[in-house]
């Protein structure tokens, strides 16, 4: 009996310190969920914004390309040849001739009030020059505030002018078959086929990464906003409470974050699986190879957004410190501006962003239908960035922790002294009263 009670306690023992942790992390897992519910600007954050966000942004770019984009006509030169490339470039689906203007002030009027979205202007000499076998101009002005307008000015212009040099080539040269004038005027076939974005817009193009880096946004404004919370409810504006289940490293980390993580589990999923199929966005990903793609990344987000989270004082801080930095973000992961033309530093730069490898190996499994052997070092940097930020959290916890406790001891000191100095006045007053 001796023996069969020693085991029972020694067993009790041993499974007593696992079970208190594993508490500790559920209770701290429980208050953080509790308070992303309650609180209403981490809720906009952490559910309405990865819900509705990605569905606007998708909605905006769902044409993929403009058609019938209004452009005004300038022409000076009057002559057939300025005629046909006015009549060529109206036939364009996405371009048309809306407006024709005596000079450019008037065209420009047009621009102000957003009638038209671009310029075609023929300078007086246009006619001459073409027929003189030299260069001539045609000048092409774009709204640049809309890149799909601009697109498609630019390359019907283009388009247009290649097609009639060809032609004027022609007529000027001593070719005495068709097969001759081909070998003239274009010597080499290219048959251009996009690979990847085949519909030529700029949803494909952009929004897969766009759509990736609300992850990390969104995710980096809720535990900002939840950071700065704690701070603005404790009574010595520390991010770490006092309490029984506060009093680990580990505890607080893997409690905080597993709310993050299961939270971003659903919005994840929602994001990279249900969003490109709803607009019909090239997605030839498969689902086990994205989820070892976004495991890392959201344990990389989380960690570095902890760790980031010891900067915010107040809530309003962490809109500072996040928001304006998307654009740039996006810029690093090389989406939108070629990865081999950005400068080494801030390609460095990017390496520190969980963003710059999420959306490099999303784009490459998503819309070139890659495995996860391509990927496979844009994974391990995700891990490598994984373990950083874990131990970067804990010492910023640790820090915290540490803070907490003084700042509680200097209080409990503070009135400690308070109590024996109003023990000394009475004592004083019964003294004095005695004499």
């Amino acid at each position: 009996m001796l023996n069969n009670n020693k085991k029972s306690s020694t067993l009790k023992d041993a499974l007593k310190k696992p079970l208190d942790f594993l508490s500790s992390v559920c209770y701290i897992w429980w208050l953080e969920l509790k308070s992303t519910v309650k609180d209403e600007g981490v809720l906009i954050f952490f559910i309405l914004v990865p819900l509705a966000y990605p569905l606007l942004y998708s909605w905006i770019y769902n044409n993929e390309v403009v058609r019938d984009v209004p452009v005004a006509i300038v022409d000076l030169s009057h002559t057939t040849s300025s005629r046909e490339f006015i009549r060529d470039f109206d036939a364009a689906p996405d371009v048309k001739a809306a407006y024709y203007c005596n000079n450019l002030e008037e065209a420009k009027e047009l621009i102000g009030k957003q009638a038209v979205h671009g310029i075609l202007y023929f300078p007086s000499d246009f006619d001459e020059t073409l027929n003189r076998g030299e260069q001539a101009h045609v000048g092409v002005y774009c709204d640049m505030s809309l890149m799909l307008t601009y697109k498609a000015i630019y390359q019907t212009a283009q388009a247009v002018a290649l097609e009639m040099g060809a032609n004027k080539v022609k007529n000027h040269s001593f070719s005495f078959t068709e097969r001759d004038e081909e070998l003239n005027t274009e010597p080499m076939v290219v048959d251009a086929e996009p690979i990847f974005n085949t519909t030529g817009g700029y949803g494909n193009a952009i929004l897969p990464g766009v759509l990736i880096l609300i992850l990390q946004q969104t995710l980096l404004l809720g535990i900002g906003l939840s950071a700065g919370t704690a701070r603005e409810n404790n009574r010595f504006q520390d991010l770490v409470p006092i309490g029984k289940h506060y009093d680990g490293i580990m505890k607080i980390v893997l409690g905080k974050s597993s709310c993050y993580f299961m939270v971003y589990c659903v919005m994840a999923a929602y994001i990279t699986m249900a969003v490109p199929r709803f607009f019909n966005f090239t997605m030839l990903a498969h689902s086990s190879d994205l989820f070892w793609l976004l495991l890392p990344y959201l344990l990389a987000v989380i960690f570095f957004g902890m760790t980031v989270s010891c900067l915010v004082r107040y809530r309003e801080n962490v809109m500072l410190l996040v928001v304006f930095t998307s654009v740039p973000l996006l810029f690093l992961t090389g989406v939108s501006w070629p990865q081999s033309n950005i400068p080494g530093i801030w390609q460095g730069l990017g390496w520190i962003i969980p963003s710059t490898f999420g959306v490099r190996g999303f784009l490459r499994i998503s819309s070139m239908g890659g495995t996860l052997n391509d990927i496979l070092p844009e994974v391990r940097a995700l891990w490598i960035q994984v373990v950083i930020y874990f131990t970067t959290t804990c010492f910023v916890y640790r820090f915290q922790i540490i803070n907490a406790r003084r700042h509680a001891i200097s209080h409990y000191q503070m009135i400690q002294d308070k109590i024996k100095n109003e023990r000394q006045k009475k004592r004083q007053n019964i003294a004095s009263g005695q004499e």
